[in-house]
C-alpha cells in the first residue's frame, strides 16, 4: 500500500507511520501541500493522509485540488483522510469530497480503522453524527395510513 502524508509536524508523521507501519506499506511524506497534486501524479498512492495546515496549503484547500483535478480527468480518484485540529474543523471537512476525518489528538486504533474503512471504499467520520430525533409513533402511524393532520393548504397572510 501506498500512503502519501502531507504535514508539516513532524509529531503527525510519527503518530501514522507507528501506527499504519507494516511490510506491505510505503510511506511518502510532504510538508508542502501544494505538492501533493504532483505526487499524486507521479506515483498513484492508495491513500492521501492530510494535515489540517501543510505549510502554506491545508488539508482542506488540497483536497479541493484534489478533487477539482479529478473532476478534469488530470488525475485518479484517491481516497483521502483529513486530520483536523478541533471538532469546529468539520464544516471544511464536510465540504471538501475527503472520504475520512479524524480530529486530534490521533491515536493507533482510530487511524488502522479509518484506514481499513477508506481502503473498503467506505467512509470514516468523527463528529458529524446526527443528533436523534425523536419519532411519534402515532404521527408516524397516521402519515402511512394517509390520515395526515398537517394542513397542506396555503394561507393568505397580511403585512400590516
Amino acid at each position: 500500500m501506498e500512503i502519501i502524508i502531507a504535514t508539516d509536524a513532524s509529531w503527525v508523521v510519527d503518530d501514522v507511520t507507528a501506527a499504519l507501519s507494516a511490510d506491505d506499506v510505503n510511506f511518502t511524506v510532504c510538508g508542502e501541500g501544494r505538492i501533493v497534486s504532483d505526487l499524486v501524479e507521479e506515483n498513484t498512492p492508495d491513500l492521501v493522509i492530510l494535515d489540517m495546515q501543510i505549510g502554506s496549503m491545508g488539508g482542506p484547500a488540497v483536497t479541493m485540488s484534489l478533487r477539482l483535478d479529478e473532476s478534469s480527468g488530470l488525475l485518479p480518484h484517491v481516497p483521502v483522510l483529513m486530520l483536523l485540529d478541533r471538532r469546529a474543523d468539520l464544516h471544511l471537512a464536510r465540504r471538501t469530497g475527503a472520504e475520512g476525518w479524524l480530529i486530534k489528538p490521533l491515536d493507533s486504533l482510530r487511524l488502522k480503522r479509518a484506514v481499513r474503512a477508506l481502503m473498503a471504499g467506505e467512509g470514516y467520520t468523527e463528529g458529524s453524527v446526527a443528533p436523534e430525533v425523536p419519532v411519534d409513533a402515532d404521527a408516524e402511524a397516521d402519515v402511512a395510513a394517509g390520515n395526515s393532520t398537517e394542513s397542506t393548504e396555503e394561507e393568505t397572510v397580511n403585512a400590516g
